[in-house]
């Protein structure tokens, strides 16, 4: 379901990096930015989402009768996000999009559509002070803060008890920590016959897709790194290899499946792990007995100490938005205390705010199969805000296919010519 609704959110980011009309950094007027009044708003057409974002919508109408806010899921189109890049180039987006894409931010700022929170007064002190360390990761390239980290679904491994029982695993604490352990736990799956395949990403070629594979565990490899830093690649390393090299032999082990399942392989027991977030809990729990483990790496970091990618969505301030002083403080009293514990309540999802676990331990008192989800939430690495962002991905993704999980080509060569573009890349405005 979610990898679902990530194909048809970001798909044609692509189509913005030609297509797209350039506009430079966004940025509000004085005026604009204090101005109050009447906003929009789109949210997110997730079902949950909708529901929180309208009572959230409400509790601010009832106590604002000056500075309405009109609510809609985003317009129907291709995806998501070219109907925002759309309304961008048609000076007619709302005031906030409650569903911002961190890959799609650096092209939204190059066309102009949106506004640095850093403009309002106290604009990034109060981004830093939710979200913590982590928000670093969220700033541009012009070290200014174009969306407010929001919410993360941050990927772990989850797995179905009775299909490791059934091979022969222990299935309340399957070894797979290691690379090591996780190819032997994947080796007894696939030869007992207990599920068709171990794991089965997605083998397509689509540039977000290794954000599902390789980026979770090269964040666990590396304790955090991105894939780009300082507008240089990261990945042409021994962490990388060794990421690359054990994918590489799940696929040539057949453990990992290079053809793609047409429905979801999880949930039809076809695969006997899946690297998903805690929405997954809402939409297995009731049918799978499961249980959830880090991201492995070839050391076996301990828990407490791994990292994984977060699976973010966020907010942003556009620029056609006439009343940006009433969409700031909307965007505070969406992103409040109050308002993250009902989102969490609502949604299952893990709201970017630092000490997560502790702000709401009722919630993971009483939903304890979320707390794990919620302490892996303090160790999420985000896609890298850099330029060209979705053409790095792609250039990576083509690489990785070709060497990993076809094995047409070496593994080095892989990184190092995938690694050589991303460079370029994201040296480029």
């Amino acid at each position: 379901m979610r990898r679902r609704l990530i194909a048809a959110t970001v798909t044609a980011l692509a189509i913005g990096l030609t297509g797209a009309c350039s506009g430079g950094s966004g940025g509000g007027t004085t005026d604009a930015l204090t101005a109050k009044g009447p906003i929009k708003v789109w949210l997110s057409n997730n079902p949950e989402e909708i529901t929180w974002g309208k009572a959230m919508v409400d509790e601010w109408n009832a106590a604002h009768a000056d500075q309405q806010v009109t609510a809609q899921e985003i317009p129907a189109g291709k995806t998501s996000e070219e109907v925002i890049g759309a309304s961008i180039t048609a000076g007619n987006a709302p005031c906030l999009v409650f569903n911002t894409a961190p890959a799609a931010v650096p092209q939204f700022q190059k066309q102009g559509g949106l506004v640095a929170l850093d403009g309002f007064d106290g604009g990034a002190a109060y981004v830093e002070a939710r979200t913590g360390a982590a928000a670093d990761q969220y700033k541009s390239a012009d070290g200014k803060f174009y969306q407010i980290p929001w919410k993360s679904n941050p990927v772990m491994v989850l797995y179905n008890k009775d299909l490791m029982a059934k091979a022969g695993v222990d299935p309340e604490n399957p070894p797979l920590a290691t690379y090591e352990q996780f190819l032997d736990t994947s080796r007894k799956v696939v030869s007992s016959g207990a599920a068709q395949a171990a794991i089965w990403p997605a083998p397509t070629s689509e540039f977000f897709q290794s954000w599902f594979d390789f980026y979770p565990l090269y964040a666990a490899e590396t304790g955090g790194k991105q894939l780009i830093e300082d507008g240089k690649a990261t990945f042409d390393s021994e962490a990388g290899t060794k990421v690359d090299e054990f994918w590489a032999t799940m696929y040539s082990e057949h453990l990992a499946p290079q053809e793609k399942y047409s429905a979801d392989s999880f949930a039809d027991q076809k695969a006997a792990m899946a690297i998903v977030g805690p929405w997954a809990i809402a939409v297995y729990g009731k049918d799978i007995h499961w249980g959830v483990a880090p991201v492995p790496t070839s050391a076996g970091t301990t828990a407490d100490k791994t990292y994984t990618f977060s699976d973010a969505k966020n907010i942003s301030v556009y620029s056609a938005c006439k009343n940006q002083g009433t969409a700031w403080e909307v965007l505070k009293f969406a992103t409040s205390t109050e308002q993250d514990g009902k989102l969490l309540e609502t949604t299952g999802q893990m709201p970017l705010r630092k000490d997560l676990a502790t702000t709401y331990p009722d919630y993971f008192a009483t939903h304890p199969e979320y707390a794990v989800f919620a302490e892996q939430a303090a160790r999420t690495v985000e896609v890298p805000n850099v330029p060209n962002s979705v053409a790095i991905w792609q250039e990576f993704r083509d690489e990785y296919s070709s060497a990993v999980i076809f094995g047409k080509t070496k593994v080095a060569d892989a990184l190092t010519t995938s690694a050589k573009k991303a460079t370029e890349l994201a040296g480029q405005s």
